[in-house]
């Protein structure tokens, strides 16, 4: 039986729309999380009252594992625990279970969510910058208009980083279909494109500088350069929550602002902190830490109407998202503390990996 070129190219192509449609809706699936399987408990063993806050091991969560800080110092009697996922559509799973009631997330999901009707508000930005298109280190393209017909990952369909380069294409004239798009947790990234099933990747850090310390891969686009200023995931709370506990929310908030506002000026030993969060090699993370300031910031965390008003923009082009959502809907600026002073983080307290 012979086969036309556009039956070639329809099979894989259906095969990726399949695939992001799955991950278009992937809170139906219940059956993927723990609630109990918390990666860190927070130091406060007094605090009367808890709260597991979600993230990714990627560095746009990096001020989750430093929330100890908030343990340490609350002003609720709570206790912050923090509970790590490998994938953002698990993350949705146990927000909509209610098994966490706060979590970092990318920004387009919990715009999605909130559209079809999940109770949540952004709260505060994880950090600006620190995504990067990534393509093999052997790889010829020197642009955009070079990964034509490759196969690119993207953590999410409701992702900036899908977002963005999407608006890279409209600035290099290409059409949706010239680039393959495929759905990938950030960690399977860079052994993707080591084995070359994938061209390249646009996620946040430190899975970039991991492919580049490794040797195979490199940087074709700083997000900063397609976005100044660009915001990858926010800290995204259940209206329950903010109603029945604002004092919680008001107490993680100002943790993580405050230590947020340490990172930003202790980078190494924020690498230190946090490798043991991320199961990751701590050189990696002092890496995009520490190597370029620029390539990663942990100031100016306000979420802004214009922010949001990009992304809105940029989604409904693309069709995820379907209608104009009210910023008072979306966002909860009145738990950001109007002054925030860096957390009092002793560097000599934090111990080596060993």
């Amino acid at each position: 039986m012979k086969f036309s070129t556009a039956c070639l190219i329809a099979v894989p192509v259906f095969i990726l729309v399949t695939l992001g449609l799955f991950r278009y809706k992937p809170w139906r699936n219940n059956g993927s999380t723990n609630p109990r399987d918390v990666m860190h408990e927070g130091p406060n063993n007094i605090a009367l009252r808890e709260l597991t806050v979600g993230y990714l091991p990627v560095t746009c969560h990096l001020t989750c594992p430093v929330t100890d800080f908030a343990s340490k110092t609350t002003q609720s009697n709570t206790n912050f625990n923090s509970r790590v996922f490998s994938d953002f559509p698990t993350v949705v799973s146990a927000l909509e279970a209610k098994q966490i009631q706060a979590t970092f997330m990318i920004v387009p999901l919990a715009m999605k969510l909130r559209e079809q009707g999940v109770p949540v508000k952004i709260c505060y930005l994880g950090h600006r910058d620190g995504s990067e298109i990534i393509v093999a280190k052997k790889s010829k393209a020197r642009s955009l208009g070079d990964l034509k017909g490759k196969t690119i990952a993207i953590p999410s369909l409701f992702s900036n980083q899908n977002f963005v380069f999407h608006k890279l294409m409209d600035d290099f004239g290409l059409k949706n279909t010239d680039i393959n798009f495929v759905v990938l947790p950030p960690a399977d990234m860079p052994t993707s494109l080591a084995s070359g099933a994938i061209d390249g990747y646009f996620v946040g850090e430190p899975f970039c500088a991991k492919a580049e310390l490794d040797g195979y891969g490199r940087v074709l686009y700083y997000a900063r350069d397609i976005w100044p200023n660009f915001i990858s995931c926010a800290l995204v709370v259940h209206d329950d929550l903010i109603k029945e506990h604002p004092e919680i929310v008001r107490d993680l908030v100002r943790g993580i602002a405050q230590s947020g506002a340490w990172a930003e000026t202790h980078r190494a030993e924020a690498a230190r902190l946090a490798a043991p969060y991320f199961r990751q090699d701590e050189k990696v993370l002092n890496y995009v830490l520490t190597s370029d300031p620029h390539r990663v910031s942990y100031v100016q965390l306000t979420p802004t109407d214009q922010d949001f008003q990009i992304i809105e923009d940029i989604g409904l082009k693309l069709g995820l998202l379907t209608k104009h959502m009210p910023v008072s809907d979306l966002i909860d600026r009145d738990f950001i503390p109007q002054e925030i002073i860096p957390a009092s983080i002793d560097p000599r307290k934090i111990p080596d990996k060993k």
